[in-house]
């Protein structure tokens, strides 16, 4: 007896190519728009199918039917990528041309602060001293030489330069206040011994290194750090994707297109998805970013504030005035305890005291701490620091808001209430997974993009460590401290290149005594900064290379550690 034959059919159907059970819509949308769209990006309509075909071809767009042949998918592809790195470049553009704006500016600025307070004492002591000044310019020159290079970077020890400046001066003033004598170099070095007790130029020593080298301490610390946050977000930015992130940007931002939808946007779910999953080392610098920001604003206002840059360039010329009248109104009474102390000098046949305290005694204006004078930078420090503390709060939390800023834009993605006509990821309709929380730990359930949170960027470690250090470069400064020139063993504040630690009622102008090394004023002939008896010295490279191997060792903890 024969079988039947009404099975056959059904086995049949199993036969037939995937094509036939597509949708109604698919089968029946042409590839018009999607010829189109790319043939007005140069693709060659040769390779551009006038009807859907059979997408098994297809590597990354799901394979249903398509309008892409695999040419055009690895095109398509290409160009998504460069696409996504534009887009990333793109929405960071605010953030690097601030950086890049204020750091010339602020540059520009202190430059020319230093430079105007150099031009003004050489006008004001020109004036008053004539040739006496003249005679004597290389000492003003070569301290301002030293402020220039700390704020350009430099190793110089501020507190040191101060103090080399007042002793050499002391030096030099002495002298011409007693030109009856002849004083040797023995003698000059008792006088110095003597200094911390005689304090011959009573307090102003004092005042200038604290309104100076916190100004300059901040000042500095200011510009590194505008500096460090240009770099960062230069180098952030620079991304180098995974292959899983760009199969995922291919798949949300052209697989539509190739589906025959051009005009379809990816749901706003699936996009931050992918996002996130593409940028989640990105993300971690959100945290250390942030304190970062903090950081900077502070010292900014401390910059308008107590630590005012341009009130302590504007004065140092007057300060140093303050200095030498003192020296010169009580300059019997101390040479009287030099006298005392060192022994009596030999006469100097020939030489009189008049005509050197005639060119001496002249007094300078009274400074007035009101001014605000506005340089030929275009602006005065007040209004700089408002406009660059506006910007910098609008930084905070770019980093772990940036895969929601790319989707916010609707040529990126739907608009986050269209859940039902948008794209998600296989065909038109709504984009069911979950969102994942921001971070790189959380994409470990990423949907989209497969992350090895196990496996942290290299890049975005050693990132983190350079916001870590500047961001304590710029607390150190905050306080009046410059952390780069730290010695615990100096005194108690534990600092000692930015003076006694900030507080609220320094410039109330009481007296809290000498800084330890101040009262002795250093000899001229002592050795150079440069020298190599000083770089063996306590106050020298010591201190950075302890700071610079405690750096290298973290970093490389933290390296492991990720590892």
């Amino acid at each position: 007896m024969a079988l039947p034959l009404r099975p056959l059919p059904v086995l049949l159907l199993f036969l037939l190519p995937q094509r036939y059970f597509s949708s109604p819509e698919s089968r029946g949308r042409s590839c018009a728009d999607t010829r189109h769209v790319l043939s007005s990006r140069g693709f060659s309509l040769s390779l551009l199918p006038p009807t859907l075909i059979s997408g098994e071809h297809l590597r990354i767009c799901p394979q249903d039917y398509t309008c892409c042949a695999s040419e055009t998918e690895q095109r398509l592809s290409r160009q998504s990528q460069a696409e996504f790195q534009s887009l990333v470049e793109d929405s960071s553009s605010f953030l690097l041309s601030t950086f890049t704006a204020r750091h010339r500016k602020f540059d520009e600025f202190f430059r020319e602060l230093i430079h105007m307070s150099e031009k003004l004492l050489i006008q004001m002591f020109t004036q008053t001293y004539g040739r006496l000044y003249m005679q004597n310019a290389q000492l003003f020159q070569e301290l301002f030489r030293e402020l220039h290079r700390y704020y350009q970077g430099g190793r110089v020890h501020l507190e040191e330069a101060l103090a080399d400046f007042w002793g050499r001066l002391l030096e030099r003033i002495f002298g011409l206040l007693n030109p009856q004598y002849y004083f040797p170099e023995e003698y000059l070095e008792c006088v110095s011994k003597h200094a911390e007790q005689l304090r011959p130029f009573g307090d102003v020593p004092r005042k200038l290194r604290i309104q100076v080298t916190r100004a300059l301490i901040a000042a500095r610390a200011f510009m590194q750090g505008l500096a460090t946050g240009r770099d960062v977000i230069t180098k952030a930015t620079k991304i180098s994707p995974s292959a899983e992130c760009l199969r995922a940007v291919m798949r949300m931002t052209y697989c539509p297109l190739c589906r025959g939808m051009p005009s379809l946007k990816p749901c706003n779910g699936f996009c931050l998805n992918v996002m996130k999953g593409c940028l989640a080392n990105q993300a971690d610098l959100d945290s250390e970013w942030n304190q970062f920001i903090d950081a900077l604003v502070q010292v900014a206002e401390r910059l308008e504030g107590p630590f005012n840059f341009e009130l302590a360039a504007d004065s140092i010329g007057v300060k140093i005035s303050e200095g030498i009248m003192y020296l010169q109104e009580n300059s019997v009474q101390m040479s009287t305890k030099v006298f005392q102390g060192c022994g009596n000098p030999r006469p100097a046949p020939g030489r009189t005291k008049r005509a050197a305290r005639d060119e001496t005694k002249r007094r300078f204006r009274t400074y007035s701490p009101d001014e605000k004078p506005t340089t030929a930078a275009g602006t005065n420090l007040d209004r700089l620091v408002k406009d660059v503390k506006e910007k910098l709060r609008l930084m905070k939390s770019f980093w772990v808001m940036l895969p929601h800023t790319l989707c916010s834009d609707d040529k990126v993605a739907a608009d986050v209430t269209n859940e039902e006509k948008c794209w998600n990821g296989q065909a038109r309709g709504r984009y069911l997974p979950d969102v994942t929380r921001d971070g790189l730990v959380n994409q470990i359930n990423n949907p989209e993009v497969e992350v090895d949170i196990a496996r942290p960027e290299l890049r975005t470690r050693q990132l983190i460590m350079q916001l870590r250090v500047t961001t304590n470069r710029l607390r150190g400064a905050f306080s009046g401290n410059d952390v780069d020139f730290q010695d615990a063993f100096e005194d108690g504040s534990g600092a000692s290149g930015g003076g006694e630690r900030y507080s609220e009622d320094w410039p109330s102008g009481t007296n809290t005594g000498s800084r330890p090394g101040e009262g002795r004023i250093p000899r001229k002939d002592r050795p150079s900064k440069g020298s190599k008896q000083n770089q063996s010295g306590r106050n020298s490279a010591g201190p950075s290379r302890q700071a610079s191997s405690w750096l290298l060792l973290s970093g490389l903890l933290l390296v492991l550690h990720c590892r």
